[in-house]
């Protein structure tokens, strides 16, 4: 019944990007998991390698399971590759492991927006677990303090999506930097560019998403 208002309105182009971005990443991650790196270094090679030459010896690296699954645990200070990107020399290996270790480099030199983010992430947590409980109950109850209380817990969401941004761009522009520093072919640093890319416009169109569903949240508590 809450799907008729003018915020869903807002909010839908902003779900569409979200669709394509999700299958640009994908696509352009696929095309280049079949294009080995002339250097062929795997992505675990690419990893190890600049965190040592950056005095990051006692970061581990771990194969996890599943697609697109990377990560860097800044609590445990283990940098999680999945097994395309570990084990395979591809453009897409090199480009998304040498991402994960910029967020490595991050923590390692107090990168303010990666430390900002990380004390925000459990109230974002929080209150993506709880914000649709509080929104949905308040309207049909009729109780505005439900629905602000959502609202004030979404904010945070968003706070967390916006500060993610400076975040993943200027991991790409450090793994950018330390592969153009003797670890890849020049020939390989465009399509290198255009993998981290595809994978920064899902961040933008979260962000979007959430800034929209933000403001559709607003409108909703404040209709008559």
């Amino acid at each position: 019944m809450y799907f008729n208002d003018i915020g869903f309105l807002l909010l839908l182009p902003t779900i569409i990007f979200a669709m394509y971005a999700q299958t640009k990443v994908k696509s352009t991650f696929n095309k280049y998991l079949k294009r080995t790196s002339q250097s062929g270094y795997t992505g675990y090679q690419v990893a190890r390698t600049i965190l040592d030459r950056n005095g990051l010896h006692d970061v581990d690296i771990e194969m996890v399971r599943g697609k697109l699954s990377d990560h860097y645990d800044p609590r445990k200070r283990v940098l999680r590759l999945s097994q395309d990107v570990y084990q395979r020399s591809s453009i897409a290996s090199v480009g998304v492991a040498a991402h994960e270790v910029g967020h490595a480099l991050q923590h390692a030199n107090g990168y303010f927006p990666l430390l900002l983010r990380n004390n925000i992430a459990p109230i974002a947590g929080f209150g993506a677990r709880f914000v649709w409980i509080l929104v949905f109950g308040g309207l049909i109850l009729g109780i505005g303090d439900l629905v602000y209380g959502g609202i004030f817990l979404y904010i945070a969401v968003v706070a967390f999506q916006v500060i993610t941004l400076p975040v993943e761009f200027n991991a790409s522009h450090r793994a950018i930097g330390e592969l153009s520093n003797g670890i890849i072919a020049q020939a390989d640093i465009k399509p290198t560019k255009k993998v981290l890319s595809a994978a920064a416009l899902t961040y933008v169109a979260a962000t979007l998403v959430g800034i929209a569903q933000l403001i559709r949240l607003v409108l909703l508590a404040n209709r008559d």
